[in-house]
C-alpha cells in the first residue's frame, strides 16, 4: 500500500502539469471503487486548478468550484500522459486538461477514491484526523501526553491516524528501529525522553523516504511512470532473519495489529 512518503512524491510529481490548467473532462470508465465515484466529480470541468495538496495520504486538487479527493489505495496509480493515450486494464478515471494531457488513474484492486467535495462542505474521512508529521503540530509532548495508560503496543500507536498521520507499517517500523524501541511494548510505558527520540526519528525516516523519492521519481509524464514505492535502504523491514546492520543479531517478525512487524531484540528495548 503506498504511504505518505509515496503519496506526496506523487503531489509533488503531478502538481507542475496540473496547478494553473483547466480540466476540460473527468471521464470515468469505472465507478465501483471503494466508495462509488458521484457524478459530482463532473462539477470541476471547465475550472482551472488552484492548487495540489496532500491530507494524510489523500491528494486534494482544488478548484473554485470544489475539490477532487483521491486516494491511491492499495494499488493505485497516477500517471501523466497524453489524453489521446490508450488505455490499459484498470485505467478507470482520466482528468483531461486544456494542455492536451491527463491525469490517469490505474487502481487494479479497486480500494482507491475518487470524490467531490463541494466549498461549503467537508469530507466525512478528513475529520478527526491527527496533525501532519512533518509539521510543527506533531511534537513529542503531545505524543507523550496522548500515550498515557494506553496498554497497547506502541507501533500501533503511532500507526493510528488519530495520533498522527500517514506513519505506516514500513515507517513505522523503520522509526521505531532508529529510536532503539521495541514495537511490542506497550505505549503508556514509554518514557517523555524515549518518545522525542521517537518523534524526531518518525520525521527524518518520512522527509529521507521523500527526499530519495522526489530523485527517484522525476518524470510522472510517461506511460509506464509508476509512481508508488521506489527503492530505499531498509534497517528493519522485510528483514526477517537477516542480521541487523548495527549488532549482528538476526532480525525477528512478529504480527502485530495484523501487520508484519520487523525489529531488533537487542537494538529495540
Amino acid at each position: 500500500m503506498p504511504e505518505l512518503p509515496e503519496v506526496e512524491v506523487s503531489r509533488l510529481g503531478v502538481s507542475p502539469h496540473l496547478i494553473g490548467n483547466t480540466i476540460t473532462q473527468v471521464v470515468v470508465r469505472e465507478r465501483r471503487m471503494r466508495w462509488p465515484i458521484p457524478q459530482e466529480v463532473a462539477n470541476v470541468e471547465g475550472q482551472s486548478v488552484i492548487a495540489v495538496k496532500r491530507r494524510a495520504k489523500y491528494l486534494l486538487i482544488e478548484t473554485a468550484k470544489g475539490t477532487l479527493i483521491l486516494h491511491l489505495g492499495m494499488s493505485g496509480k497516477l500517471r501523466v500522459i497524453d489524453a489521446s493515450t490508450p488505455i490499459i486494464k484498470h485505467d478507470h478515471v482520466d482528468i483531461v486538461l486544456d494542455t492536451g494531457k491527463c491525469l490517469r488513474f490505474n487502481d487494479p484492486r479497486r480500494f482507491g477514491a475518487v470524490l467531490f467535495q463541494a466549498p461549503d462542505m467537508q469530507i466525512a474521512m478528513l475529520n478527526n484526523l491527527g496533525p501532519e508529521p512533518l509539521t510543527d503540530d506533531f511534537d513529542d509532548k503531545r505524543l507523550f501526553k496522548l500515550s498515557r495508560n494506553r496498554k497497547g503496543p506502541v507501533k500501533n500507536f503511532i500507526m493510528d491516524n488519530a495520533i498522527v498521520v500517514g506513519v505506516g507499517n514500513i515507517y513505522a517500523n523503520e522509526a521505531l528501529f532508529l529510536a532503539g524501541i521495541d514495537p511490542r511494548r506497550a505505549a503508556g510505558s514509554i518514557s517523555a525522553a524515549r518518545y522525542q527520540s521517537l518523534t524526531a526519528t518518525i520525521k527524518q525516516v518520512l522527509a529521507k523516504a521523500i527526499e530519495q523519492g522526489g530523485t527517484t521519481l522525476k518524470d510522472f509524464a510517461q506511460t509506464d511512470g509508476k509512481p508508488g514505492y521506489f527503492a530505499q535502504h531498509l534497517n528493519v523491514y522485510g528483514r526477517k532473519g537477516e542480521p541487523c546492520e548495527v549488532c549482528g543479531k538476526a532480525i525477528e517478525s512478529k504480527v502485530i495489529g495484523q501487520r508484519n512487524t520487523f525489529f531488533c531484540t537487542h537494538c529495540q528495548r
